[in-house]
C-alpha cells in the first residue's frame, strides 16, 4: 500500500513539475514579447507585408515565415515603382546597355528557358560619384523588366538577438525566389558587403556568410531569376568575393554638358520659362554638377521666384492692394496668373485650407534667367565650403 502510494505520489510530482515548466515557459515568452522593443515595429512591418503581398495579387496566407514578412514589409511591385525610363535623363548609353544585359535575357528566359547562355547576371553593381542616378536607374530596371523590387534596408539586417541577422538574411532570398523574377537592391552596399577583416565582429561576419552563401544558391540555380543590384559610391570598399558575384558593371559619371542639358529639361519640364532663361547656357556654367545637384539648382530657383512673388504681394497689401512684381503690366501679370490656376487641380476655393486662401491671388512670374544665376551663386558658395 505504501509503494502504491509512493509512485502516486511520484507521478503527481512528476505532473505538477510539468505544469509548472510549461507556464513558466509561457510566461517567460510572454515576458519578452512585452519587453520588447521592436514589437511595434514588427507588428507594424506585417500588416504592411500583406498589404503588399495584397496589392501584388498574391494570397495573404501564402507560406512565409516571421522573418519573410519582416523583408516583404520593403517589397514593391512593379507597378508600383513610380520610376520609368522617362524619368531618367542623360543617361541613354547605360539605359541602352541595361536593356540589353538585364531586361531583355529576363524576358528571354521567360520565352527560351532551355537556353543556359540567355540568363540574366545574378549581380549587377552601379558605382560613380553621388547624386549621378544610380538608384533611379535602379528603379526604372524593376519596373521596365517587370520584377518585383526588394529595397534591402541594411538596418533590417541587423538584430540583437544572437543568430536573428543570419535568419533575416536567408529571408531575403528565399523571398525573392519565391516571388520571382525579382530584384534585390542594396542602396550604399559598401556600408553592408565591404572587405571583410579580422577585426570584424562575429555575427556581422557571419551573416556576409550567410548572405554570400545564399547567394551562390542563385548561381546554382539554373531556373532562378533573382538579381542582386547595388550602388555605392565607393566600390573599392566592396570585398572582392561580392564583386565576383557582381560580373556585370557600370560606371555612373558625372553628367556631361549635353547630359546636364538633357537633365535641366526634364526637371524644368512644366515649369514656366522666361524668354531669357538658355538651358545650353546654364549646362555649360554648372561644370562638375551632379543629377541631384542640378535638381536643387532648379528648386533653389524656383524659391527664389517665388521669394519675390512673396514680397512684392506683401508690399502690396501694405499699399492698398496695389501688385507690383518687377514692374509687370496688370495684362501680364493676369496672364501668369490665369496660367498658373489652369495648370493647378480644379479644386474649387471652398475646398482649400482657410491658411492657404491668401496664396491664391499671389501672381507668379515665370522663371528667369535672374533666379538661376542667383541660385547658381549660392549652391557654387556651398559646395567651396564642403571642398575647402
Amino acid at each position: 500500500m505504501s509503494d502504491t502510494l509512493t509512485q502516486r505520489e511520484l507521478g503527481l510530482l512528476i505532473i505538477r513539475f510539468s505544469l509548472i515548466t510549461v507556464v513558466s515557459f509561457v510566461a517567460f515568452k510572454w515576458m519578452l514579447h512585452k519587453i520588447d522593443p521592436t514589437k511595434k515595429q514588427k507588428e507594424e512591418a506585417k500588416k504592411k507585408a500583406l498589404a503588399n503581398l495584397k496589392r501584388l495579387g498574391m494570397k495573404t496566407d501564402t507560406d512565409l515565415n516571421d522573418h519573410e514578412m519582416m523583408v516583404a514589409a520593403n517589397l514593391v511591385g512593379p507597378n508600383d515603382i513610380p520610376v520609368s525610363w522617362d524619368d531618367v535623363a542623360g543617361l541613354d548609353n547605360i539605359i541602352e546597355e541595361l536593356k540589353y544585359s538585364v531586361i531583355y535575357p529576363i524576358k528571354l528566359m521567360r520565352a527560351r528557358p532551355e537556353s543556359r547562355l540567355t540568363r540574366p547576371p545574378k549581380g549587377v553593381l552601379l558605382h560613380g560619384p553621388p547624386g549621378c542616378g544610380k538608384t533611379l536607374l535602379a528603379k526604372a530596371t524593376a519596373r521596365e523588366a517587370g520584377t518585383n523590387f526588394i529595397n534591402l534596408e541594411v538596418s533590417l539586417l541587423t538584430d540583437k538577438w544572437y543568430g536573428e541577422s543570419q535568419k533575416i538574411a536567408a529571408a531575403v532570398f528565399t523571398l525573392a525566389t519565391k516571388l520571382q523574377p525579382c530584384i534585390i537592391f542594396i542602396d550604399e552596399i559598401d556600408s553592408f558587403l565591404r572587405s571583410r577583416t579580422t577585426q570584424d565582429h562575429e555575427a556581422t561576419a557571419m551573416m556576409k556568410a550567410q548572405f554570400m552563401s545564399f547567394w551562390d544558391g542563385l548561381l546554382t540555380d539554373p531556373n532562378c531569376t533573382v538579381i542582386v543590384m547595388g550602388a555605392t559610391n565607393r566600390a573599392s570598399d566592396i570585398d572582392a568575393a561580392i564583386l565576383r558575384r557582381m560580373p556585370t558593371v557600370f560606371f555612373i559619371d558625372y553628367p556631361s554638358t549635353t547630359q546636364r542639358q538633357k537633365v535641366l529639361g526634364l526637371t524644368l519640364k512644366g515649369e514656366q520659362l522666361a524668354s531669357d532663361v538658355s538651358l545650353d547656357v546654364l549646362a555649360t556654367k554648372t561644370d562638375g554638377f551632379s543629377c541631384s545637384d542640378l535638381y536643387e539648382l532648379c528648386r533653389k530657383a524656383v524659391s527664389t521666384r517665388n521669394q519675390k512673388a512673396f514680397q512684392s504681394y506683401v508690399k502690396s497689401q501694405e499699399n492698398g492692394g496695389i501688385f507690383d512684381s518687377r514692374n509687370q503690366s496688370k495684362e501680364d501679370s493676369s496672364k501668369d496668373l490665369s496660367s498658373s490656376q489652369s495648370s493647378k487641380s480644379p479644386s474649387s476655393k471652398s475646398e482649400r485650407p482657410s491658411g492657404d486662401a491668401e496664396f491664391v491671388n499671389i501672381r507668379i512670374s515665370p522663371l528667369c534667367m535672374e533666379d538661376f544665376e542667383k541660385s547658381l551663386v549660392k549652391m557654387k558658395a556651398a559646395r567651396s565650403i564642403f571642398q575647402s
